[in-house]
């Protein structure tokens, strides 16, 4: 039994809709085959970006999209990337699976996805081996709206018009693959090229975010609090949920009970990262003026046999959706402080929303959480008295049109029988579930939809009160009316 007291003059602040990012790195079949095929594939397509992944990844209203990594970002020079096709640069993806990579996806082509996906864009900027001229002649490149030689090379590429920039991040995983670098090091680096990612537009400056911790490194936390705040609107944060140590990838299908509830005990961490993290960054920032950036998360797990390891492509399960649910839920406990996330990866990569293999495409049980979940986006946090079941976790919150309370049974047996007391009369309530048959149940090209979401006929209301049962291995979203 469950039971959850909602109080609308306690609020945890209002949910940034941009915790429900996303991320696409040019890392196995994310980009290409996942989001470009190019204008002359027979997949359809609009200028080149597959018409399906697009319109799927538009009803889930994605806030903001993060490219082009990621580990890729580091060693990613932009102007590669741009020109006519036929002559960009062709590299080896070293850091994903050493396969080649032809550029044919560029910055121009991501200006075209978030148009088409009605997104904001948060490019990573390589520090690791880049220079700070090349950062620079970037963001002039993409922002600037005159005469200059960036301009010109962008009006001369097809787009005289500058793009928007809401956020920019200054290297990525600073600490590894980004770098190696000591935080004392990386904080005089980011003080120095954030100082050229310039505001051209006159709009509101670009939102810079820094490349911190991995995980419980508070250390780094702490040096870079310390000696650049002033110079930063966000701070990064990487911790993925693991089934069992880091070097034992354990299979995403098929595992032993044990290995479901490890996963999420892993995503659980979370809570205990952000709120560590968080009192550093109070000492050094105590209105919360700086934003917690968790801009990479989700489920890591064995790549799906018989493919390329380097591309980290593995199934998605209603095991996934608990993980999802769960996380999101956390962030939005901490909305005082956490400002965007950015679940790894968007397409075929690690926690996917979609799937694709040649033209056929797939929505993943995380796909639905985030659907299911649209209504938390810019609404208010409420911070409820809660006595939850040991399997179960929640979150309310209040817009225009009322409540949305979002709950999760990761029991793997047992329902929980929960009710809810509101401040007013309840006068409608209806319902939405995800729920899973077997611990691995998943969509796939043979069974697309063996797993989706459902009208939830179980919850009832009389008075203040609204009774539900949530049924084991389940996600359920309750849309509330009062009085």
């Amino acid at each position: 039994m469950s039971k959850i007291v909602v109080n609308d003059q306690r609020q945890r602040g209002k949910i940034s809709k941009y915790i429900y990012g996303q991320f696409a790195e040019h890392l196995g079949r994310c980009i290409y085959e996942g989001l470009w095929v190019g204008p002359d594939s027979d997949i359809p397509n609009v200028n080149g970006l597959r018409t399906d992944v697009v319109e799927a990844l538009k009803e889930i209203k994605i806030p903001v999209l993060r490219w082009p990594g990621g580990c890729f970002a580091d060693t990613y020079h932009w102007q590669d990337g741009i020109g006519p096709k036929e002559s960009r640069k062709k590299i080896v993806n070293t850091n994903w699976g050493g396969v080649v990579e032809n550029n044919h996806f560029g910055t121009h082509e991501f200006f075209e996805l978030v148009r088409q996906l009605g997104t904001e864009a948060y490019i990573n900027g390589n520090v690791g081996s880049g220079t700070v001229q090349e950062m620079s002649d970037w963001v002039e490149y993409m922002t600037f709206d005159g005469i200059s030689p960036m301009a010109d090379l962008r009006a001369k590429n097809g787009h005289p018009a500058p793009w928007s920039v809401k956020f920019f991040g200054v290297g990525n995983e600073s600490w590894g693959c980004g770098g190696n670098m000591r935080p004392e090091y990386y904080s005089d680096l980011y003080r120095q090229y954030q100082t050229f990612v310039r505001n051209y537009n006159g709009e509101k400056p670009i939102y810079k975010i820094a490349s911190g911790p991995n995980i419980d490194d508070y250390n780094w936390m702490d040096v870079l609090m310390r000696y650049a705040t002033p110079y930063m609107d966000g701070i990064s944060l990487h911790h993925y949920a693991l089934a069992a140590p880091w070097e034992d990838k354990r299979p995403a299908l098929g595992f032993p009970e044990n290995e479901w509830f490890s996963l999420i005990s892993s995503a659980q961490k979370m809570d205990e990262l952000i709120t560590k993290h968080s009192t550093i960054m109070d000492k050094y920032d105590p209105d919360k003026r700086v934003g917690l950036i968790v801009d990479e998360w989700g489920s890591w797990l064995a790549v799906e046999p018989g493919t390329n390891p380097g591309f980290l492509y593995q199934q998605n399960t209603i095991r996934d959706a608990m993980v999802a649910a769960i996380t999101l839920h956390i962030f939005q406990k901490h909305a005082d402080r956490v400002e965007m996330a950015n679940i790894a990866q968007m397409v075929n990569v690690l926690q996917a929303m979609v799937l694709t293999e040649g033209k056929k495409m797939i929505k993943t049980p995380t796909y639905y959480v985030f659907k299911m979940f649209m209504e938390h986006q810019d609404a208010v946090a409420l911070d409820t008295h809660d006595e939850l079941a040991t399997t179960t976790s929640a979150s309310v919150s209040k817009n225009d049109q009322g409540y949305l309370v979002s709950l999760c049974n990761y029991s793997i047996d047992a329902a929980d029988e929960l009710s809810l007391d509101f401040d007013s009369e309840v006068i409608d309530v209806n319902g939405e579930i995800l729920q899973g048959q077997t611990m691995d149940q998943h969509n796939d090209f043979d069974d697309p939809e063996a797993i989706k979401t459902a009208t939830l006929n179980s919850a009832k209301h009389q008075g203040h009160q609204v009774s539900v049962s949530i049924p084991p291995m389940s996600v359920v979203t309750l849309h509330v009316a009062t009085a």
